[in-house]
């Protein structure tokens, strides 16, 4: 028997039942489901400074146990004396069984280590049923040895959902537990 997270369990079985009465759904297949989380750091000093990036990508690999990638600039901005096709930042992108995982742990073990932390916010969908979280410190996760990091910066998480509206995707990230303010 293979082993399925804990998250990917209860949405095969209690989430999708209950927003299947919560919206009405006829198929199975309408009901919305996560694709993917993509969590991404851009790194504006490394235009200086290049092992700032390999800084990135490493605790990047460390919080999501998957190898993140550098990405480039795509073109030239003279004022910040950026060039096409250096290194400004890092990304991974999370699917399957390491998706489920990872929002388990940010769920239950990161927001929590938020300092006044009273839930994030509703505001962060885009229309399509994505929904994007700024997190400003990298030390909330546990991975994360602060002795051992050389600065503070933030990422930006996105969850990418298959729903349609933001409704739906709002519903479907509260039952998975991701906890939104109350308005």
């Amino acid at each position: 028997m293979a082993y399925v997270p804990r998250l990917k369990e209860e949405y095969t079985g209690r989430i999708k039942a209950a927003l299947t009465e919560e919206f009405g759904y006829k198929n199975v297949m309408q009901v919305p489901k996560l694709q993917k989380i993509v969590l991404s750091k851009g790194v504006g000093a490394a235009v200086t400074d290049k092992k700032l990036i390999e800084h990135a990508v490493d605790e990047l690999t460390k919080i999501t146990g998957q190898r993140a990638i550098s990405t480039i600039s795509k073109k030239d901005v003279a004022s910040f004396k950026l060039r096409k096709g250096m290194p400004i930042g890092a990304k991974v992108t999370l699917r399957g069984n390491k998706m489920y995982e990872f929002l388990d742990r940010l769920v239950t073990a990161s927001l929590p280590r938020v300092r006044d932390f009273r839930g994030v916010k509703s505001n962060g969908f885009d229309g399509r049923g994505n929904y994007n979280l700024g997190i400003t410190e990298q030390i909330i996760f546990p991975e994360i040895d602060i002795d051992k990091i050389n600065k503070i910066s933030g990422m930006d998480i996105t969850f990418v959902t298959s729903a349609n509206t933001d409704k739906e995707a709002k519903s479907l990230l509260n039952e998975l537990g991701l906890p939104f303010k109350k308005n």
